[in-house]
């Protein structure tokens, strides 16, 4: 005969249960939000998946990550076949069913970047899909996985390469199109970061939340990196890699060496080439942060013992272009101060064009020598066009407003004239060059040429700043942008990066 807690048992166990289903469910609620709250959820319910998927996701549960493999050696597949558009809805239901893969993030978005940009002819096809490449990892990748290195490394190395290099014939519309959309959120390449921190206007309040929803940009944060990276034009990309690789090197605890050299490299960059002249689109030196990038040098030589003699390597040839780059812009005393620093550095840095050490020369030797680095110094021939074309670069930056760059490129065309003459007197025997002031009124009167072909709106710039008349065919004035001189924008030796 069965005992009282034979019969009452296994009910009671069954009531036990009921009453525990009810008192999680009631706390359930609490429980997702609070998951939510503190980023513990991992998964997002999957959209526009077929039926058969979503209908598997969700009787499977937990085994989502065998769907996720499954999908992404399908993906795979697809990529060595060249398959690139059928991958991206794959790789879009595997980042929803594994958003912690990382891996997914980034062959999407280089997918989108790399392979799918390059099908299209159009610049703004291409670039919609870089910018797609960039918007997934920024957007999404990070909203998920905000301490792992490599998608950081891999959104400032978009910034950096994708739109920042000249690897891609749509570089200059992806530059210009980003310079944009910069330009209407920042009002300018050095914005007021106090005003966009704390705005006090609607214009200031609208550009401030466009700023931190559209682009995912701190201005405090940008206050932070500018301060200690700048002052940098944030119109450009390579501004962006600096900062999207700090953000990553104080979100982030491993592997951070990469982020590091993306700042350095960055920076390097911005160095040769991150002053935007806004009437041309053009690039020219940033001198500004020579101190910056000299800094960012060293921090690298000290942490990556590694590769400290590489680093090393362009710590030296940054030096001698920092150099030369500030004496042709007419910043001597700069220029004396970072090529003594130079000498003392590096007592063996030399000329590569024939081998020559620079630790006996003045600094105007150097700079003249670098000149003949590239032309020889064999040519009467060659020496006058090297000389013609630092005066036309003067004049161009003249009428563009850069009178630094005028007075320095002048002053480097009166350096490389006296240095051929002195070799003459010294009696080599070569035919001497015509009087410098013949050769740079020769230059002027060519891009005043009335039938030069050359843009009306230059010539009148040049006439203003200069002080002359317009003749009286000239072409009606617009205020078009400069369309430049031919011959101009390339530099003659290395008088511009």
């Amino acid at each position: 005969m069965r005992s009282w807690r034979d019969r009452f048992y296994k009910p009671a166990l069954a009531a036990l249960m009921v009453v525990l289903l009810f008192g999680v469910a009631g706390v359930q609620k609490e429980l997702n939000l609070d998951r939510a709250r503190l980023g513990l959820t991992r998964v997002e319910p999957l959209e526009n998946a077929p039926p058969v998927l979503a209908f598997t996701t969700v009787a499977l549960g937990g085994f989502r990550g065998l769907i996720a493999n499954a999908l992404w050696v399908r993906a795979v597949d697809m990529q060595d076949d060249g398959k690139y558009f059928e991958m991206v809805q794959l790789a879009d239901w595997i980042t929803k069913l594994e958003p912690h893969l990382v891996q997914v993030w980034i062959v999407q978005a280089w997918n989108m970047a790399y392979n799918i940009s390059i099908k299209f002819n159009d610049p703004r096809d291409r670039w919609m899909w870089v910018r797609k490449g960039i918007e997934l990892l920024r957007d999404e990748g990070l909203r998920y996985n905000p301490h792992e290195t490599l998608i950081y490394r891999e959104l400032a190395w978009f910034y950096q390469h994708k739109m920042g290099a000249n690897m891609d014939d749509a570089h200059m519309y992806f530059k210009q199109a980003w310079a944009e959309e910069m330009a209407r959120v920042l009002k300018g390449g050095h914005p007021n970061f106090d005003e966009l921190i704390h705005p006090t206007s609607d214009d200031a309040r609208a550009r401030a939340k466009m700023l931190r929803s559209v682009y995912k940009l701190d201005p405090e944060l940008m206050k932070e990196v500018d301060e200690r990276y700048g002052p940098l034009e944030w119109r450009l990309p390579e501004t962006h890699a600096i900062y999207w690789a700090s953000v990553g090197l104080k979100n982030c605890q491993t592997e951070l060496m990469t982020l590091r050299r993306a700042v350095y490299q960055s920076m390097q960059t911005a160095f040769h080439r991150g002053h935007l002249i806004e009437r041309t689109f053009e690039f020219s030196p940033n001198l500004d942060i020579i101190p910056k990038v000299n800094a960012s040098y060293e921090e690298m030589m000290a942490a990556d013992a590694e590769n400290r003699e590489h680093i090393k390597t362009g710590h030296r040839n940054f030096l001698l272009d920092a150099v030369y780059f500030l004496f042709t812009e007419n910043r001597q005393t700069a220029a004396q101060q970072w090529f003594n620093y130079l000498k003392e550095k590096y007592p063996d840095a030399q000329l590569d064009k024939p081998p020559t050490p620079i630790k006996n020369m003045t600094v105007d030797e150097y700079a003249v020598a670098r000149v003949n680095e590239e032309i020889g110094d064999t040519s009467v021939d060659k020496t006058k066009l090297v000389i013609e074309g630092f005066f036309r670069n003067a004049f161009y930056n003249l009428a563009i407003g850069e009178e630094e760059k005028f007075e320095g490129l002048t002053r480097m065309a009166q350096r490389i004239w006296s240095h051929y003459q002195a070799r003459i007197a010294g009696g080599e025997k070569r035919i001497g060059l015509p009087p410098l002031a013949l050769l740079k009124q020769e230059v002027l009167d060519g891009l005043l040429n009335s039938t030069n072909g050359i843009d009306p709106n230059f010539k009148a710039a040049l006439r203003g700043q200069l002080g002359i008349g317009q003749p009286p065919e000239a072409a009606p004035v617009t205020n078009a942008p400069l369309s430049g001189v031919e011959g101009t924008n390339a530099p003659p030796a290395k008088a511009q990066p």
